[in-house]
């Protein structure tokens, strides 16, 4: 597989932006940073799943051409509130109009969901600034197919492939890369033994120590799931094998990711702990955007530290890596297990330490079926869901 290195240049002027999953965590901050841009973007298209009232209020706000809602019962009580002359369409064939509707397309769903925004903005040969790791993870083979798409492109949102992606920048090829580091915080409970985590509280793993994000994602952070869908990412985003790519906890998250080259060098990319920077940057490459989101105080001591997970308390990162190994269809099992068991967990039907236990009893069940369709994912997506389901049940009593 070839890396997709980053262009060097590019024009920067109005760009249209599509901003898919438009009311989650990730969306509403790409709002501020385009209400942060002086014009530089003109948001055409919004998109999101359910939330009426704050699409509508971003909708009068950005007064883009068209808005999306995925559950179509909603549509017509979204097309009361939104301002006049404001189109209104629902269902996957309104999510897939409003991926395609413009230069550069946010793609801030949460899960698999973000398969078809994925598949639909590369097929379409726009620029993705891509949020959603698990489309990626999960439809590797057919997302890569749709990124041979003329002038399809993906900038990752995700702070630490975006710091990779930004890092790669000086980098003349792969051949010069010894490995890859993805930074992760540790989440809430880094230094616990598994004895103590046995009785955590949906409220304890949702209490993140550095960045605000999503039930789903908080959770992932937790067990370093989140970490091994990154390195899974990393894979394919950048075309570096498992061995060269490596987990260092920070919990302090200011150093972002960092590539260490052949000759000893290690390059890294440092800011706050603020989605802002990394989504302005995807939206607005080649170029810099003029607005400092959350720049390090270098005027006053700063800690930087840096250790090594620990795999035997927090297994989800040992599974990411053997799915990413068997490849095929196994990322796709690792990430609706994964997604089934943190739903069970956030709903109290299964404790924390049995997230990891449903993933590794699914994967075990993994049939070794390529994939090679958007159907053969769907159905990799099912069948993985249906034994993680059977699992979660075994365990919820």
């Amino acid at each position: 597989m070839l890396a997709r290195w980053p262009s060097a240049t590019g024009p920067m002027g109005s760009t249209t932006v599509s901003l898919i999953g438009s009311t989650g965590s990730i969306g509403t901050q790409a709002v501020e940073v385009v209400q942060a841009s002086d014009g530089r973007f003109e948001v055409v298209a919004l998109a999101a799943h359910g939330s009426i009232d704050l699409l509508a209020e971003q909708a009068h706000a950005l007064r883009p051409a068209l808005v999306a809602i995925g559950e179509p019962a909603l549509a017509p009580k979204l097309a009361e509130l939104v301002p006049p002359g404001t189109e209104v369409v629902s269902g996957p064939e309104g999510l897939a109009a409003a991926a395609t509707a413009a230069e550069v397309v946010l793609n801030g769903v949460v899960g698999f969901a973000g398969l078809p925004v994925t598949l639909a903005a590369l097929g379409a040969g726009r620029r993705l600034a891509l949020a959603n790791k698990e489309s990626l993870v999960a439809g590797a083979p057919v997302v890569q197919q749709a990124r041979a798409t003329p002038g399809a492109e993906i900038v990752p949102v995700d702070s630490e492939h975006c710091a990779v992606h930004q890092c790669l920048a000086s980098v003349a090829s792969v051949d010069q890369v010894a490995r890859l580091l993805l930074t992760a915080s540790g989440g809430p409970f880094r230094g616990r033994d598994p004895a103590s985590l046995a009785e955590v509280t949906v409220e304890d793993a949702l209490v993140h120590p550095t960045w605000k994000m999503g039930p789903k994602i908080t959770v992932d952070s937790s067990t370093l799931m989140n970490k091994g869908l990154e390195v899974i990412e990393a894979h394919e985003l950048f075309g570096l094998d498992y061995d060269r790519i490596e987990v260092v906890v920070h919990p302090q998250s200011i150093v972002h990711s960092m590539v260490e080259l052949v000759d000893g060098a290690t390059l890294a990319q440092l800011s706050g702990p603020d989605m802002r920077l990394p989504i302005g940057y995807a939206l607005g490459y080649p170029e810099r955007l003029p607005v400092a989101f959350s720049p390090v105080d270098w005027g006053r001591p700063v800690e930087l530290t840096f250790e090594r997970p620990d795999r035997r308390a927090f297994g989800c990162l040992e599974l990411a890596y053997r799915a990413g190994r068997a490849g095929g269809g196994a990322p796709a099992w690792l990430n609706a297990a994964n997604e089934v068991a943190v739903a069970a967990f956030l709903a109290g039907r299964i404790g924390w330490l049995a997230i990891a236990e449903v993933v590794a009893e699914t994967l075990d069940a993994f049939d070794g079926a390529p994939i090679d369709s958007v159907d053969a994912v769907l159905e990799a997506d099912r069948a993985a869901r249906a034994r993680a389901s059977q699992a979660v049940a075994r365990r919820a009593g």
